[in-house]
């Protein structure tokens, strides 16, 4: 009995030993990446179960002029005087594809971000007319951004969210 109690600490102290390297981890990620915000647009994956999160599509300038047929770039996100740049890179981490936004055209991050909200609170993604949904995230040298809070630009300027 006594070694079967030994070994079942060992494997409570190993879980918790790798959780805890996770959290320490984007820990050090919110510490040493840059932060910037991003203007988002809403993102239905129109999946049954979601979970209480909200999907949304980045939006992202991109650096250079690109021909007018190209609908999806390879880029390297960078943030520059706090904003966040997409340079075309055919050897960049993430993807972006064209579209249009608010009816103009613009480049989105093809992987949208998910924001997990807490369990009763109302659904940020749903903007008064006039209002746009922003999200601030850190910004990797490889991988996506971290989303680690939304905000609202309002005519005021741009407003964090308190989600409860």
């Amino acid at each position: 009995m006594r070694g079967a109690t030994l070994k079942g600490l060992a494997v409570l102290v190993l879980q918790l030993l790798l959780l805890g390297s996770v959290g320490a981890k984007f820990m050090l990620e919110r510490i040493q990446y840059p932060r910037a915000w991003l203007l988002t647009v809403p993102y239905d994956p129109s999946l049954p179960i979601r979970g209480r999160y909200v999907r949304l599509a980045a939006v992202v300038p991109i650096e250079e002029p690109v021909s007018d047929t190209a609908t999806l770039l390879r880029v390297h996100l960078v943030v520059h005087e706090g904003h966040v740049l997409a340079i075309p890179d055919e050897n960049g981490h993430e993807r972006a594809r064209r579209t249009r936004c608010a009816g103009a055209p613009c480049w989105v991050l093809d992987e949208p971000l998910a924001y997990f909200i807490p369990e009763h609170a109302v659904d940020p993604s749903r903007a008064k007319p006039g209002e746009a949904l922003w999200v601030e995230a850190s910004i990797p040298p490889q991988g996506p951004p971290r989303p680690l809070g939304l905000g609202r630009k309002t005519p005021e300027g741009l407003v964090p969210l308190v989600l409860d």
